[in-house]
């Protein structure tokens, strides 16, 4: 297992923990505080539980070499992952708007004030653990590792929802009870906007969309600062979880020998993997230069 895939899995190990301890607090202060509000707060920690899991498989199962079954690695696992996180963010979305929408229309007493204090304790820790995974998945480049991040950050935003509605219920009074169900609402809401969001990028990764034309003009530079690459043709970049796989054709001086090509293929694999260490595999075409120089 690489550096790379540690590092990752110990960001989900670190959230699983967080998330594990802050769901049950979340629960336990929302029934007896009798706030749904943090109740649906709870669940959306629960079900980061459960996506983190599944964040760590992927990750473990990416992180296998390739092998006779699977000629490019399984970092595909990554983005089913990720893919499969989105579709739980949308599924917990669907369930505490009804719910919520329920509530609003159930006479209720006002929720406890001392929820109010759990609710900044919960945003405070969860979007420090968002900002520390984001930067894991920044630095790993992993897909499912930023989803993982962007659960957090979905927590704390539910959060926020939540000690709004219930400040609005405790300020107001008698007839604004409901006030803590609408913020749950708001909450699904958010939720679902992060997860199509997230979903949409999996789907991406899953169908081999070409990555941003930076990455792909770092690719051809690089090829470029080989001496006898004189023209690259075509350049084509896929993503597999951490890794990236590069397909580009290179042209050369037509009189080169088959061997001499080859060893300019050689150099031009180690200059991209010099300038994108996340690079896993490079395939090369060598063709025949067959436009013109510039003129000195």
């Amino acid at each position: 297992m690489t550096v790379t895939s540690n590092r990752g899995i110990q960001s989900v190990q670190l959230g699983l923990l967080v998330n594990t301890a802050l769901a049950t607090i979340k629960f336990v202060a929302g029934v007896l505080g009798n706030s749904y509000a943090l109740i649906a707060d709870a669940v959306e920690s629960a079900s980061d539980i459960l996506s983190s899991t599944i964040v760590w498989g992927g990750l473990r199962i990416a992180a296998r070499e390739a092998d006779d079954d699977f000629h490019f690695g399984y970092g595909k696992a990554e983005a089913l992952a990720s893919a499969i996180v989105s579709l739980m963010l949308l599924a917990a979305s669907t369930g505490i708007t009804i719910e919520a929408i329920r509530e609003i229309h159930t006479p209720h007493h006002s929720p406890a004030p001392f929820t109010l204090v759990v609710l900044i304790a919960v945003v405070v820790v969860k979007e420090t653990l968002f900002r520390r995974v984001l930067r894991v998945a920044s630095e790993v480049g992993s897909p499912a590792v930023h989803a993982d991040a962007w659960h957090h950050r979905s927590d704390a935003i539910t959060s926020v929802a939540a000690f709004c509605g219930i400040s609005v219920a405790l300020w107001k009074g008698e007839g604004y009870e409901a006030a803590d169900d609408w913020a749950a609402l708001v909450a699904a809401i958010v939720i679902a906007v992060n997860a199509i969001r997230l979903l949409r990028s999996a789907v991406f990764d899953l169908m081999d969309r070409a990555p941003d034309p930076a990455l792909l003009e770092r690719v051809r530079l690089a090829a470029l600062t080989v001496p006898d690459v004189m023209a690259i043709e075509k350049l084509k970049v896929r993503r597999s979880g951490t890794g990236l796989f590069v397909d580009l054709h290179v042209q050369s001086d037509p009189s080169l020998s088959l061997f001499d090509a080859h060893v300019v293929s050689g150099k031009v694999k180690s200059a991209i993997r010099s300038s994108l260490e996340r690079v896993t595999g490079v395939l090369i075409h060598m063709e025949p230069f067959e436009g013109q120089l510039p003129k000195p």
